[in-house]
């Protein structure tokens, strides 16, 4: 991409006003609404702030610093009896002071990402837990999310959404990439939030990884690279939070789930070298805060079987030291099953932090986990300058990325930097770049969709009626008929009956080619050939991965999304109508069914109007 196409020099353009207007709502959020942390004031610069702490610390405190835990609840200090079981307190508040947390991380599903104003009193509540414990040196917390957009995202709506990654290697953008990270970051350091774990640097070379998919930017190493440093640079440059790269030492080769089972990648070193290291390695040069390691054996690095998460020859050996990382090396979810099969809960954080990890995400077992890590240093298993350069690390991050300075956000700004005209703007003509059209061999679009009767079928509640909703404003009368992920004969034949007096059938698919989980009967498959086979003119949309078509290569008509988020689905219903002319690519090859050395369409493929 060196070479800028049209589009890319659109989208600089674009790029420049979405983040200086981002910028400008951050600096007014970055005004500070509480003094600085203890120990801040009159310590001359970001060394002396880490050495001075670092020296006041208790070993519990320094051991504190090295986990980040979920907690359950919607503000600091309400009681939440889910947080019971876990870590023998309530409040979220009491967690992060009992443990003397390093971080938090948000999900939906702990009552954490309600909408903007909840989630900056919460972080706000949470960080005044963490500097009010009484300790002699109260730290900052990272308040951490999986922001990766697309079909990882925490934060819906209003907050600004984006498609995700293998739709920004589709609209082959740097710009795009580094505006879309851009305006993420910005918006979630308004709702005090300074951590996002994203980008995706894994290359997703099989079609089958049920776990990487479209959170890949491209199965080429080297676009996924670029893609890679420019969000990088958008998330911590312009929008002011730490990154992380993940997962290490690379997880796109795989079928396994690491959350559910333990994947192996057979590549050889060489292979390595030459398909997962390249996105790592740009963000390593890039400068970024942190890396992820995944929960999978690599025996080219390490024949012990040990997780890469445990193993000192891959996060020590490789990353450290062949790769020369010195950032904050974190743990993916130590609740995955990829992690637990071998070792005990209280074992696998002390072997992680032995392998070289600075960060212990999601201990499913804090009380004897933390224990553990404390018995570990008291016994010298982990030598004491060892724990202590991990917390260095840690508070080499928090200084530097503006957290110990401006722990608090300001809650008055949130409504002028979340969710603004100006940022969906941006994130419509991002998107409007990423819609590829696979095929058009019908010449079926551009749809006239004026007077026309049109089906919208398929998956997706919100998927088909955004879409649906799209058409009826551009003239058409539509009839919505949402039959699921796995739909049943009778769900198909409701929908031939429905296809009957159509004009037009849309039909859209998420991952029809996963029978094993996604689509168990099959019922995808079966849905698009059997409307296919009425003869009547049938659009496919795939508002996942873009595979789907090796499993129903008939089909003349197909649009890859990437995402069934409703910005992808309103700028496909804008290509299929014409409003919009498709520009992306292929980030992947798509390979037949069955057969990967066969591909049906190559990276880069991508039709017109």
């Amino acid at each position: 991409m060196s070479d800028l196409s049209r589009r890319s020099v659109l989208a600089g353009g674009l790029a420049t006003t979405a983040l200086g207007v981002a910028a400008g709502g951050a600096a007014a959020a970055a005004t500070p609404a509480a003094a600085f942390p203890a120990g801040v004031s009159g310590v001359s610069g970001e060394e002396g702030w880490i050495t001075s702490t670092l020296n006041r610390m208790t070993l519990e405190e320094k051991v504190g610093q090295l986990f980040i835990q979920n907690v359950y609840g919607k503000d600091a200090t309400t009681p939440d009896s889910r947080n019971l079981p876990l870590y023998g307190v309530a409040s979220p508040a009491e967690v992060v002071r009992k443990y003397h947390l390093g971080g938090v991380i948000y999900f939906a599903w702990t009552d954490s990402v309600q909408n903007p104003d909840q989630i900056v009193s919460l972080s706000n509540g949470l960080q005044k837990a963490a500097l009010t414990q009484g300790g002699k040196a109260p730290v900052p917390l990272q308040i951490a999310i999986d922001q990766e957009q697309g079909v990882v995202t925490r934060i819906g709506p209003p907050a600004t959404q984006f498609p995700g990654a293998m739709a920004l290697g589709a609209g082959d953008s740097d710009p795009d990439a580094r505006t879309a990270a851009a305006i993420t970051g910005r918006e979630l350091l308004a709702m005090g939030v300074n951590t996002n774990f994203a980008p995706v640097c894994d290359v997703n070379v099989n079609a089958l990884n049920p776990v990487i998919g479209t959170r890949s930017f491209s199965s080429h190493p080297d676009l996924a690279a670029e893609l890679a440093a420019a969000q990088v640079a958008g998330y911590q440059r312009d929008g002011g939070v730490s990154s992380s790269a993940k997962h290490f030492p690379g997880h796109g080769d795989t079928a396994t789930d690491s959350h559910v089972a333990f994947p192996i990648i057979t590549h050889t070193r060489e292979q390595w070298q030459t398909v997962d290291a390249p996105p790592f390695e740009a963000a390593i040069r890039e400068g970024i805060d942190m890396i992820m390691t995944a929960h999978l054996a690599f025996p080219a690095f390490d024949d012990s079987g040990d997780p890469a998460t445990l193993s000192r020859p891959i996060l020590t050996g490789v990353l450290r030291e062949e790769l020369g990382y010195d950032g904050v090396i974190v743990t993916d979810s130590l609740g995955m099953q990829g992690v637990r099969d071998k070792y005990g809960d209280a074992e696998v954080p002390v072997r992680a932090l032995l392998a070289g990890a600075d960060q212990l995400l999601m201990s499913p077992a804090m009380d004897a986990a933390y224990a553990a890590v404390l018995d570990a240093v008291r016994s010298h298993r982990i030598r004491p300058d060892e724990l202590d350069a991990k917390v260095r690390r840690v508070l080499r991050l928090k200084h530097r990325r503006g957290v110990v300075a401006q722990p608090y956000a300001d809650p008055a700004r949130v409504a002028s930097v979340v969710g603004i005209p100006a940022h969906l703007a941006a994130a419509d003509a991002v998107t409007d770049r990423t819609t590829t059209l696979v095929k058009n061999d019908a010449g079926a679009l551009p749809l006239a969709a004026s007077g026309k009767k049109v089906l919208v079928t398929g998956y997706g509640l919100s998927t088909t009626a955004t879409l649906a909703r799209a058409l009826t404003t551009r003239g058409a009368t539509v009839q919505t008929l949402e039959t699921g992920t796995s739909p049943t004969d009778a769900k198909v034949a409701t929908a031939l009956a429905a296809a009957a007096d159509k004009d037009v059938v849309v039909v859209t698919t998420m991952k029809a080619w996963d029978t094993s989980v996604t689509d168990a009967r099959g019922g995808q498959q079966k849905l698009v050939k059997q409307l296919l086979a009425t003869g009547k003119t049938v659009v496919v949309v795939a508002v996942r991965d873009p595979y789907d078509i090796a499993y129903f290569t008939a089909a003349p008509t197909y649009l890859a999304t990437y995402s069934y988020s409703p910005v992808a689905i309103e700028a496909a219903a804008r290509v299929i109508t014409g409003d919009v002319s498709p520009t992306a690519s292929l980030p992947v090859d798509i390979p037949a069914a069955g057969d990967p050395s066969t591909v049906l369409f190559p990276f880069g493929h991508g039709l017109t109007y």
